[in-house]
């Protein structure tokens, strides 16, 4: 039996760094969205032409934008080609629109998850051909269309990606640097934070400046895909009218910032690239970038957040030469950051404790394959007061 896709009551899914599950929910909500759930790296939610143009616009901590459309069995390449081949695809490609297929996860019969692609791709140009009488062109490198399958033991789930570039690719960062955070990361750690632009910002050890761009794009409420385009622009169901109406109400409501967002870096030429990527993304009027050591912190205000990913020897630095490094920072907050609040994104335990001060709060995300602590640490004015509860504790 044929499955249809032509409502636009669609099952959408948001994907996300694992972690962020529960922040990219409460974006969705804040989109419209109360019944969005999540699971593993990514929310469900659903909508049509115009949800999928404001989640990609606006979702900050989301990687991707799905659109389901089809989920059932595969526990063989005939299941699969069954399953795909089910599809009105014609509904969902215009003529001369090239396209790709990508699979992930692991299913009973495909060890090989490109053997799924295979599959899939045979099933799509074998039914366009049949109703066009012409195959579709794959284009591996640029296709207009991705078809995405996930395999899941003996089932199969197709969607389709709205998005095209990854969301994280905002556009400003196009030479990124020799280790950078990405952006949807940056984003989820400012928002796991609590930040919303209305407490000043420092991240006294910016490199290119990741962090503080999001922070400013957050504090300025620009929308992080408001400078680039998506694929679901070339689906037939793209609405032009639509897309510039969602764009329109986004951008109306972008402010100045209400406090100051400030990337320092001992390093000038990470300077240079903070400038150069703030002007990129529209936002230079709203960060200061300084060149400034970290043991020369200065808070940019009353209740300020420091927000930082310093190197944990993964990727950049050796973890020995580093816990210099984050000893200096240690002390350097606690000499210079009383009033404030930080929060570090760590990956090398040992290099925690280096620090020297007790995190009141420990998250666990994910910088790629590294596995992350995002470290709350609560710098007060001088003695912190114990509380009664504390006071009356025997020593």
């Amino acid at each position: 039996m044929e499955r249809g896709v032509r409502t636009q009551d669609w099952s959408l899914i948001a994907t996300c760094t694992r972690g962020l599950e529960e922040v990219l929910r409460g974006e969705l909500q804040a989109l419209g969205h109360p019944d969005a759930t999540s699971g593993r790296g990514m929310v469900r939610f659903r909508g049509g032409m115009e949800a999928v143009y404001s989640a990609n616009l606006q979702l900050r901590t989301g990687m991707r934008v799905l659109r389901e459309i089809e989920e059932g069995p595969a526990a063989s390449r005939d299941e699969l080609y069954e399953l795909a081949s089910s599809v009105a695809w014609e509904e969902v490609f215009s003529k001369g629109l090239t396209f790709a297929v990508e699979s992930a996860g692991r299913g009973t019969a495909f060890p090989n998850s490109s053997f799924a692609s295979l599959v899939v791709k045979d099933a799509i140009a074998d039914r366009l051909r049949a109703r066009w009488g012409v195959r579709p062109d794959v284009d591996r490198g640029s296709p207009g269309l991705v078809v995405h399958v996930h395999l899941a033991r003996d089932r199969a789930g197709l969607a389709l990606d709205s998005s095209g570039e990854p969301l994280s690719h905002r556009g400003y960062r196009p030479m990124g640097g020799p280790a950078p955070l990405s952006e949807t990361l940056a984003a989820g750690i400012l928002l796991l934070a609590g930040y919303d632009g209305s407490r000043p910002l420092v991240d006294p050890m910016a490199g290119t400046g990741t962090i503080a761009i999001e922070a400013a794009l957050i504090a300025t409420r620009t929308p992080p895909g408001g400078r680039r385009r998506f694929a679901c622009e070339r689906w037939p169901q793209h609405d032009f009218a639509v897309l510039q109406a969602v764009r329109e109400r986004w951008s109306s409501a972008h402010r100045s910032a209400p406090s100051a967002v400030v990337a320092g870096d001992r390093d000038p030429k990470a300077i240079a690239a903070t400038t150069r990527n703030a002007q990129a993304a529209g936002i230079s009027t709203a960060l200061v970038a300084v060149v400034r050591e970290v043991r020369d912190l200065e808070l940019p205000g009353e209740g300020a957040m420091i927000v930082s990913n310093p190197p944990y020897g993964e990727r950049l630095g050796n973890p020995r030469e580093l816990s210099t490094l984050y000893r200096e920072l240690g002390d350097v907050l606690k000499r210079r950051g009383a009033g404030a609040t930080a929060w570090l994104l760590v990956g090398n335990p040992a290099l925690v404790k280096a620090v020297g001060l007790r995190a009141s709060r420990r998250i666990v995300l994910f910088n790629g394959p590294i596995e992350c602590r995002l470290l709350r640490y609560d710098l007060y004015q001088g003695e912190r007061s114990k509380s009664p509860d504390e006071r009356t504790v025997p020593r």
